[in-house]
């Protein structure tokens, strides 16, 4: 749900990226754009089509060493995951799209518990730890993200911030908090609070936090949270680690003036969260969907998440993260797995209750 073009700042999503439908076709190293529909019908006979709701530029350079690898061709389709698993469901049977390939677990066990994603091959699957794939081996992890907390140091010390992903609701913290509740990174927060103290006391507090954060409830996306946080305009924010890396990056240390800390460890808040890719059972390419399935979690594909611009974790073992990402061995998030974090609705749905979305 990213898309970074910009020399400076981060670029905002909003309503205006979602009324377009930015297709790019990617052969080799080449990408060109492509037209929008309804549909990005039928490509050309042995090209493998995949929906994205990864960041652009990774899954092209991804898609890219897939391709010089094994010489398939590649229509790769952007759009956010809402927008394309709506597609997917629409189309059904007779979607032109292989592999659906996503920044957060639940939209694949949505698709799943619709009966529409094939096993992927046990093979595959045995790259990545168990807990980081779908319980009946429909769809597979990919990469890993942790939520933490981002802060301006003019604003707020880092003595002053809460430990705790509950302790954001205490009214002490009311006009410090800015959320982008909107932003499907959040659900899985939810559901961890949810599974930690009941679905009332979850309730209890969004409604908390949405005091808190006041007339900031309903920041459309974390680019907007990381650069109002950045600028002075919010103190802190509780945003998914990768967008801290990338806006830094992507605006210059000299330009960027927010510092990032961990909760607790074992914080309900504090939760790893899975981006991964499934084969779709209609898949018109399925020989073709599971090598690249295979390959995203090779050491290949895994090396081209591991320097990219997304500052994700891989999670295959003996691959190591980007430099600038505190070691996976130092961290202790709760222990919630992608398959308890489930599709994501009670979270949405408390969310709605809460009135932040």
């Amino acid at each position: 749900m990213q898309l970074f073009t910009r020399a400076r700042g981060p670029v905002r999503r909003g309503p205006l990226r979602r009324s377009l439908c930015a297709v790019l076709l990617a052969a080799g190293a080449c990408l060109a754009l492509a037209g929008c529909g309804g549909s990005s019908g039928s490509s050309g006979k042995g090209t493998l089509v995949i929906y994205s709701a990864q960041h652009p530029e990774t899954t092209a350079a991804i898609v890219a060493a897939f391709t010089k690898q094994t010489g398939i061709k590649v229509e790769l389709k952007n759009d956010d995951e809402d927008v394309l698993t709506a597609q997917l469901e629409q189309e059904g049977s007779r979607s032109p799209a292989d592999i659906f390939y996503t920044e957060n677990s639940n939209w694949l066990q949505q698709l799943d518990d619709k009966g529409m994603l094939a096993s992927v091959p046990s093979s595959t699957l045995a790259r990545v730890p168990s807990r980081d794939n779908a319980a009946n081996g429909k769809w597979l992890g990919v990469s890993g993200r942790y939520s933490v907390l981002i802060y301006n140091p003019g604003k707020i010390s880092a003595s002053q911030l809460p430990t705790t992903a509950e302790a954001l609701a205490d009214p002490k913290y009311k006009g410090k908090l800015e959320l982008a509740p909107a932003e499907t990174d959040f659900w899985p927060i939810i559901t961890s609070m949810i599974r930690a103290h009941g679905r009332q006391a979850a309730l209890t507090w969004l409604e908390g936090l949405k005091a808190n954060a006041g007339s900031d409830d309903h920041t459309p996306d974390n680019e907007t949270l990381v650069g109002d946080v950045s600028k002075g305009d919010a103190d802190m924010g509780l945003i998914n680690h990768y967008y801290y890396y990338r806006i830094r990056a992507e605006m210059g240390a000299a330009n960027f003036h927010a510092k990032l800390a961990w909760l607790a460890p074992r914080d309900p808040g504090f939760v790893e969260d899975i981006s991964g890719a499934a084969e779709l059972k209609s898949a018109p390419h399925p020989a073709a969907a599971q090598k690249f399935l295979a390959f995203l979690v090779s050491q290949a594909g895994q090396n081209v998440i591991a320097h990219s611009k997304s500052f994700e974790y891989p999670l295959v073992s003996g691959v190591a993260p980007n430099a600038e990402l505190p070691a996976t061995s130092t961290l202790k998030p709760n222990p919630i797995t992608p398959a308890q974090i489930g599709t994501g609705i009670d979270a949405r749905n408390l969310l709605r209750q809460a009135g932040l979305i």
